[in-house]
């Protein structure tokens, strides 16, 4: 915890910025949330303000993707079966996590060590030829893979863009179909946790600490500055530059384990 203040509006503010860029940047929104909410002195409230900033930036993804998800509805509708089958590895990931190992999603540490694992595979995307496959070409089995990579981002420091689009060109799926997939895959994964999420938020039995208000606000933060960052990530892809941010997860994923294990240090010493 930091020896200061830090007003909730101020806190709430940065973090939607944090999440709005790190949803769709292959960073892992989740855990620059998670480390963010642990400087600004939050780290109780990180999953319940993490899952609403995650619904601002589905809404981004809804606005942004608005033609291809009436195609779905339309003349794609394979597609969605695709999605649900892709969307099965981190419902039960997911839920067997939130209800058993919750501690786990709010851990700086384990952020700060992930953060290599997703520098890795955005190298490892630089070694993969682009393929030549639609996302409306792959099979179930296909989906289940992609589906079992995004499940791994429900750890902190592990980027669900980064894995998803780097686990379907590995499957030999375009970039940027691959890169579509990856945020239509986003939308049943965002919205079921939201929905989890929600009867706590609207509980007047809970002890929230941040106001409902102020948490909608930070959501639609998160959903311009996720429309922005959408953009600037289908530039990226096609420029075939989506490595240039493990640059930045290594030297930042080193410091926050630093970080870590000097409060861990500074605790064992004061007990």
């Amino acid at each position: 915890m930091p020896p200061y203040e830090v007003p909730d509006w101020v806190r709430v503010f940065i973090l939607a910025i944090v999440q709005g860029i790190g949803e769709f940047l292959p960073i892992s929104s989740s855990g620059h949330v998670v480390v963010g909410d642990a400087l600004l002195g939050g780290a109780k409230e990180s999953t319940r303000l993490n899952i609403v900033l995650h619904l601002g930036t589905l809404a981004s993804i809804l606005v942004f993707y608005w033609s291809r998800i009436w195609q779905l509805l339309s003349s794609d509708r394979r597609v969605i079966g695709l999605l649900i089958v892709g969307t099965i590895p981190a419902a039960l990931i997911g839920l067997t996590v939130r209800y058993r190992f919750a501690h786990v999603l709010e851990n700086p540490l384990l952020a700060g060590f992930l953060f290599s694992v997703t520098a890795f595979l955005l190298m490892l995307l630089l070694r993969v030829k682009n393929g030549d496959r639609d996302y409306r070409q792959i099979g179930y089995g296909t989906a289940l893979l992609i589906g079992l990579a995004q499940a791994l981002a429900i750890l902190p420091g592990i980027s669900r863009s980064g894995t998803t689009i780097v686990a379907a060109a590995l499957l030999g799926v375009r970039r940027d179909s691959a890169a579509t997939f990856s945020f239509l895959l986003a939308i049943p994964a965002i919205a079921g946790a939201g929905v989890l999420e929600m009867k706590d938020l609207l509980n007047p039995t809970e002890d929230i600490e941040v106001s409902l208000g102020l948490l909608l606000a930070g959501a639609a933060i998160a959903f311009v500055v996720g429309l922005v960052s959408l953009k600037v990530l289908v530039r990226l892809l096609d420029r075939g530059r989506l490595h240039l941010f493990a640059y930045w997860l290594i030297p930042f994923g080193m410091l926050v384990v630093v970080w870590q294990l000097y409060e861990m240090a500074q605790r064992a010493m004061a007990n």
